[in-house]
C-alpha cells in the first residue's frame, strides 16, 4: 500500500534587496577620497539589517517551524510503514531543506532585532566593548575611586576626555551663548528645599523602585521590565508575532504605567531579581535627589540640584532688569547636576553626577516668533512626530519650515532652537543619519507644556535622549512667584492707554475653606486658572442653577461649586501696560551623553599595513579633538629635534594644542598611538627646511615649509580651510611609513 503525504513548503527569500538609502550611502562612500573611516564604520554594527520586517519574519518562522514538524511526522510515518528507501530519502531531503530554510529565517530575524549583519561584522555589544576598552585604556574616562573598586554611576574624565569635554563646552558657548547674546550665570549646586518644593521636585522627582525581598538590593522597576521585553524580542526567536507586538506595546507605554500596573506586569512575566532570582517587592516611589542640610543646625534642609534651570528661574527678575526690561532674552548655565540613580548603568549615559548645559529663553506668550528663524527654516533632518509614533511608522526627513507651518512644531522659537541644536550636534561630529528629533507623546508631557521634542542619538545602546527642547509655557515662573511672593513678570508698555474689558475671577476663600478644608488651595488655583470661556460658562450655570460640578485637575475629580464660593465678572479698565508672566523655551543638554555618543560615532578600526592587527581610530573633527596636532622627528637626530621644538613653539603661540614625541619608536607606531587619541594632524620632521603634514583618516601627506607648518594646521583646525584645500595647494608626499 502506498502512503501519500503532502509536503509542506513556504518560501522566504534568502536574498537581500538593498534600499535606495543604503545604495546611495555606499556609492557616496566608495566614490569619495580613500577614507577608511567611512568604509570601516559603515560595515560595522551600523549596517541596516537587510531582512524582511520583523513581524513578517516571526510569522514566517512560526510557519516554517510547523512545516518542519509536519515533515518530521512524514519521515517517521514512512519509516513506520516500512516505505521504500527512495521514498524515505526524498522525505528526509525535504526535511533537511526545510530546516535550512528555517535556519536562514532565524539568521535574518536575529539580524533584524540585534543589529548584527550576521557576516562577521561587529555586533553592537562587541563594537561597544572595543570602543569602551580603548576609551578607558587611553584614559578618556575611567570609573571613579577605581582602587577602592569604584562606585556605580560615578566616572572620572582623564586628560583626553577633559580636553574633549572642554572643547564641546567651548563650542556650545560659541554656538549658543555668543551667537544669541545670552546672559550666562553660575549658581550653587546646593539648593534650599523651598526652591525645589516650589518647582515640584521634592514631591514628584521620583522613579519607581523594587527590592530583592531577601537581600534588599534595589532595582529600578521600569528598567527590569524594559530589559525583560528587549531580551525576549532580541533573543527569543520562538515568540509569536502577537507576543512580540504585545512586548513592543509595553515598551512604548512604559513611561505611562502606574506603580500598580508596573507591578502587575512584573508579576505577569515572572520577573525576578537579576542577580539572585529572588522575588521582588511591589514598586514604590524613590526620590532621586541627594538630600543634605545647610548649616550645622540641621534646620535648613537642602538638596544637591537635580538640574541647573531653577537657578535661572529664581534670578529672572534681576536678569530681566539687567537686560533693560526687554523680552525676549535667554539665560544660560553650565554646571554639575546630581541624581541618586537607583541602578546606574550604561557608562556615561546614566550617572549620578553629570554636566548639564541649559538655556532658558524667555518670550512673550502672545508672540513666539523668532527674528532669526529664517536661518534654519530650510534645514531638513529626521523628525519623529507623535502621530508617526502612535501609528507605528518610522522617523522621516522633514523640512523644519514645513514642520512649523503645519503645526507639527508648536511655534517659531521652538523650531529655531530645534534647528540650532541640529547644527550644533552635527558640527560636533554626530552622524546626521543617526540623529532624530522625537516629539513627546501626550502621556510624556507635563500638563502645562505646549510642546516638547528630544534630540535622540543612536548608539550601541539604542536611541538615547541627549537634548530636550521644551516649551514649558509660564509654569516655572508662576510656581516660584506663588511660593516666594515675588512677582516674576514682564511688562509691555503701550504708547497710549487702552481701555480693556478684563475678566475678574474672585474666589471667596472663606466659603471655599469651609467647604473643602485642606483642598482649598487646589480649588482656588483651578478657579484662577480658568480661561475666559470656561469662566463665563460657569458664571451662567451658577446664575441659572446655583451650583455646578467643577473639575480640579490637581485633585483629579469634580467638586461641587456654589454661587457664594466665587465671583465672576467683567470690568472695564484703562491700561497703560500689559503685565504678563513670560513663557519659557528650554533646550537642556546632557553633555556626558553627547560626548559618549560622539565617542561611538567617531570610533572605527582599520587593518595595519601588515594586515595582522586592527588599529583603533577616533575620527574626531578638529573642533573637538583633544589634541589638534602631534610633532614627530622622523628619527632621533638633534637637528630634527631642534626643528620639532621650533614648530612646537609656533603651535603654542598659535593656541594649537599639540604633543611632541621625540622617542625612538617607529614613525608608524607613533602614528597609530595618536590616531587612537583622535589627533587629526601629524607633523613629521624629516629635514631642516620642510616637513610633512599627515591627515589622520585619509593618511595622505603634504609637504610644507617649516615656517608654514603651524599656520597651515591652525587654518584647518579653526575651520578657515579644509584638508581638501591643503591637499590641492601643497606638494604631495608619498611615504610607506604613513601606512605603518
Amino acid at each position: 500500500m502506498r502512503f501519500l503525504f503532502p509536503l509542506i513548503f513556504s518560501s522566504v527569500s534568502s536574498g537581500h534587496n538593498f534600499s535606495p538609502c543604503f545604495t546611495s550611502r555606499l556609492l557616496r562612500a566608495l566614490s569619495s577620497k580613500p577614507q577608511p573611516s567611512t568604509l570601516t564604520t559603515f560595515f560595522n554594527w551600523q549596517l541596516p539589517p537587510m531582512a524582511a520586517p520583523e513581524e513578517s519574519l516571526r510569522k514566517a518562522l512560526a510557519e516554517k517551524q510547523l512545516a518542519v514538524e509536519a515533515q518530521g511526522n512524514v519521515v517517521r510515518a514512512l519509516k513506520a510503514a516500512k516505505a521504500s528507501k527512495p521514498e524515505i530519502d526524498a522525505a528526509i531531503e525535504a526535511l533537511n531543506s526545510l530546516k535550512l530554510e528555517k535556519s536562514s529565517i532565524e539568521k535574518q530575524l536575529l539580524a533584524s532585532v540585534s543589529g548584527n549583519d550576521g557576516d562577521g561584522a561587529f555586533s553592537r555589544e562587541a563594537f561597544r566593548q572595543t570602543a569602551v576598552n580603548t576609551l578607558e585604556r587611553r584614559l578618556f574616562y575611567i570609573p571613579s575611586f577605581k582602587i577602592y573598586r569604584g562606585v556605580a554611576g560615578l566616572y572620572d574624565y582623564g586628560p583626553p576626555g577633559c580636553a574633549v569635554k572642554s572643547n564641546v563646552l567651548a563650542f556650545w558657548r560659541q554656538h549658543f551663548v555668543l551667537e544669541e547674546n545670552m546672559l550666562e550665570v553660575d549658581c550653587p549646586c546646593v539648593t534650599p528645599e523651598v526652591v525645589l518644593k516650589a518647582s515640584g521636585h521634592v514631591d514628584k522627582f521620583t522613579d519607581l523602585m523594587v527590592k530583592d525581598e531577601k537581600t534588599g538590593t534595589c532595582y529600578r522597576a521600569d528598567h527590569l521590565l524594559k530589559d525583560f521585553c528587549n531580551e525576549k524580542l532580541q533573543k527569543d526567536l520562538s515568540i509569536s508575532a502577537e507576543k512580540a507586538a504585545e512586548l513592543k506595546h509595553v515598551l512604548a507605554t512604559l513611561d505611562d504605567l502606574s506603580a500598580e500596573e508596573l507591578g502587575a506586569k512584573i508579576k505577569e512575566y515572572g520577573i525576578t531579581a537579576p542577580d539572585t532570582k529572588n522575588p521582588l517587592s511591589n514598586p514604590y516611589p524613590f526620590n532621586l535627589m541627594f538630600q543634605t542640610s545647610i548649616g550645622p543646625s540641621g534646620l535648613n534642609p537642602g538638596y544637591m540640584r537635580p538640574e541647573t534651570a531653577q537657578g535661572i528661574f529664581v534670578n529672572f527678575k534681576d536678569l530681566y532688569y539687567y537686560n533693560g526690561n526687554k523680552l525676549p532674552f535667554a539665560a544660560a548655565q553650565i554646571g554639575q547636576a546630581f541624581r541618586n540613580e537607583i541602578s546606574p548603568r550604561q557608562g556615561l549615559l546614566r550617572v549620578r553626577e553629570f554636566t548639564l548645559a541649559e538655556i532658558e529663553h524667555f518670550v512673550d506668550p502672545e508672540d513666539k516668533s523668532h527674528p532669526k528663524y529664517s536661518e534654519v527654516v530650510d534645514l531638513e533632518f529626521l523628525m519623529f512626530p507623535r502621530e508617526e509614533q502612535m501609528s507605528g511608522q518610522s522617523a522621516k526627513k522633514i523640512r523644519l519650515g514645513d514642520a512649523v507651518s503645519k503645526g507639527i512644531v508648536n511655534n517659531e522659537t521652538l523650531g529655531y532652537f530645534i534647528g540650532r541644536v541640529y547644527l550644533f550636534l552635527t558640527r560636533l561630529g554626530i552622524d546626521k543619519d543617526r540623529l532624530r528629533f522625537r516629539q513627546h507623546l501626550a502621556n510624556e508631557m507635563a500638563h502645562y507644556a505646549a510642546d516638547c521634542w528630544d534630540a535622540e542619538i543612536e548608539c550601541s545602546y539604542g536611541w538615547i535622549e541627549c537634548v530636550g527642547i521644551a516649551d514649558r509655557s509660564a509654569y516655572d515662573l508662576r510656581a516660584h512667584s506663588e511660593k516666594s511672593g515675588v512677582p516674576l513678570v514682564a511688562a509691555e508698555k503701550f504708547s497710549e492707554p487702552r481701555e480693556v474689558e478684563k475678566l475678574v475671577i474672585a474666589p471667596v476663600k472663606k466659603e471655599l475653606g469651609l467647604a473643602f478644608k485642606g483642598n482649598q488651595k487646589n480649588v482656588v488655583e483651578a478657579l484662577e486658572a480658568m480661561n475666559e470661556k470656561e469662566a463665563l460658562e460657569m458664571k451662567a450655570a451658577l446664575e441659572s442653577k446655583g451650583e455646578v460640578e467643577f473639575y480640579v485637575c490637581t485633585l483629579g475629580k469634580n467638586v461641587p461649586m456654589k454661587k457664594n464660593m466665587v465671583s465672576i465678572s467683567k470690568e472695564k479698565k484703562k491700561e497703560y501696560q500689559r503685565v504678563f508672566t513670560p513663557s519659557v523655551i528650554e533646550p537642556s543638554f546632557g553633555i556626558g551623553r553627547i560626548i559618549y555618543c560622539l565617542f561611538e560615532h567617531s570610533f572605527y578600526t582599520r587593518p595595519s599595513k601588515a594586515g595582522d592587527e586592527q588599529l583603533n581610530v577616533f575620527r574626531f573633527p578638529a573642533l573637538v579633538a583633544p589634541i589638534k596636532c602631534t610633532v614627530f622627528p622622523l628619527v632621533q637626530n638633534q637637528q630634527y629635534e631642534d626643528v620639532a621644538k621650533v614648530i612646537s613653539k609656533s603651535l603654542t603661540v598659535a593656541g594649537i594644542s599639540h604633543k611632541i614625541d621625540i622617542t625612538g619608536t617607529s614613525i608608524g607606531k607613533r602614528y597609530a598611538r595618536t590616531d587612537e587619541l583622535g589627533v587629526p594632524f601629524a607633523i613629521t620632521v624629516d629635514s631642516t627646511k620642510d616637513v610633512t603634514i599627515r591627515e589622520r583618516d585619509s593618511k595622505l601627506q603634504v609637504r610644507v615649509g617649516v615656517e608654514e607648518a603651524a599656520s597651515v594646521v591652525k587654518s584647518v583646525t579653526d575651520g578657515q580651510r579644509t584638508w581638501e584645500d591643503v591637499w590641492a595647494n601643497f606638494p604631495h608626499h608619498i611615504s610607506g611609513s604613513a601606512d605603518d
